[in-house]
């Protein structure tokens, strides 16, 4: 039976990518494709698999895709385009995000007061990181104005870490009594080293691996394909260092990604083309494991709250709190609007969410899973189905 689910799971993988070209001009997107895929496929691989190895493989799996993902899309931000609009990404970071984990708590709480104020801090907390890969669609996009785009990516890729601090405090608060005591002590010593020694590491390590490529390029001592490598290994190297130092890894990682980008001094169309080619099967791969391992239990502990949740927080709550953080700009209301739709949710909230109940003791997880799992599945789908129109939309604006 594995071997099956391994021959249809690697012939999708063909069959999407001889068609891409196609699949690009409809509706359908890669993480539509594959999720419905590994749902459809979830009775199998749960009836052959070792939970213990499911558990382990799919937070490695979104782990090291979500570091990849950031350093490749950090990597194309250009200090010189953010001189010109800093303002907005700044304003949707400092402002945007934490109105929106305020109003998330607000409704997290109204709609399920039983489960508690800090388990509604949590929910909203995990559910407001955007995700780089869902949003690859429009910040790729040709007829998304510039200015939009790198505000997205540069958006999607920070306020992961930048959540964290909420993450920890909601989870420290839902634990259990002892635990959450214990944990409050160090609570603000772990978010200063967090914060502070993630970005450094990631500005050593994209600083020193730039150089070092910058030399070799200079003097002819590189091979072409080894700069993938050099690639991968700086992603992974400030990820770990950070980690190691007590930083935020894939804050590291995308810190690391912009000095990267913006130090070196050639080409840097090598990490274009591997997220191309092996970093879109680490994405393929995520959202068919979320289908056949996340999204089944979200399906199970389903209910009108969950789904009441899931629809407000990709709705009202992120678009009036980004519309907000933005009042004042000179950005038409057109276009506070998309910035506020194109918040999508994916692998940050779920690895967030795999690793709090990995670590801690939260009561009512089954319903921050489902909350999680409906929300990311809508995000899916609803942003999926709408990121073709509505960047030919924005993009025909734009040019009038």
């Amino acid at each position: 039976m594995h071997a099956e689910i391994l021959l249809i799971l690697l012939s999708a993988f063909v069959v999407y990518s001889l068609l891409s070209k196609w699949v690009d001009r409809t509706v359908l997107t890669l993480p539509i494709i594959f999720m419905v895929l590994g749902y459809l496929l979830t009775g199998p691989l749960h009836a052959n698999s070792d939970p213990a190895v499911i558990h382990e493989g799919k937070r490695l799996l979104a782990e090291i895709t979500l570091v990849l993902i950031l350093f490749t899309d950090a990597s194309h931000v250009r200090f010189q385009l953010l001189r010109k609009s800093w303002q907005i990404p700044t304003r949707m970071l400092v402002i945007g995000m934490p109105l929106s984990i305020a109003l998330g708590t607000l409704v997290a709480y109204l709609v399920s007061p039983a489960s508690g104020f800090a388990l509604a801090l949590l929910t909203a907390a995990v559910l407001t990181p955007t995700d780089a890969a869902l949003g690859q669609a429009v910040v790729s996009s040709p007829d998304v104005p510039k200015h939009l785009s790198q505000t997205i990516n540069v958006e999607s890729g920070l306020n992961d870490g930048l959540a964290l601090p909420f993450v920890l405090l909601g989870a420290i608060l839902a634990s259990t009594g002892a635990a959450g005591a214990h944990g409050t002590d160090g609570l603000a010593m772990s978010v200063v080293l967090q914060l502070t020694l993630g970005p450094l590491a990631g500005i050593g390590i994209g600083w020193i691996m730039a150089k070092a490529m910058d030399w070799s390029e200079n003097n002819n001592a590189m091979a072409e394909p080894a700069a993938g490598v050099v690639f991968i290994s700086s992603a992974f190297l400030a990820f770990v260092l950070a980690e190691h130092i007590g930083g935020n890894g894939f804050i590291a990682a995308f810190v690391a990604g912009m000095v990267f980008g913006n130090t070196f001094r050639h080409d840097i169309h090598f990490i274009s083309e591997f997220m191309e080619g092996a970093g879109q099967l680490l994405t393929m791969s995520s959202f068919f494991v979320f289908g056949a391992f996340l999204l089944p239990d979200g399906l199970q502990h389903m209910s009108w709250r969950v789904v009441l949740l899931g629809l407000a927080f990709l709705t009202v709550i992120r678009i009036t709190a980004i519309y907000l953080s933005l009042w004042g700009t000179a950005l038409s209301v057109r276009e506070k609007l998309f910035l506020g739709w194109f918040g999508p949710r994916g692998l940050a909230s779920i690895l967030f969410t795999l690793i709090i109940m990995d670590e801690f003791d939260i009561p009512n997880e089954e319903e921050l899973l489902a909350c999680v799992s409906m929300t990311v599945m809508f995000s899916i789908l609803l942003h999926g189905l709408s990121a073709m129109p509505l960047t030919k939309s924005i993009g025909k604006k734009a040019k009038l």
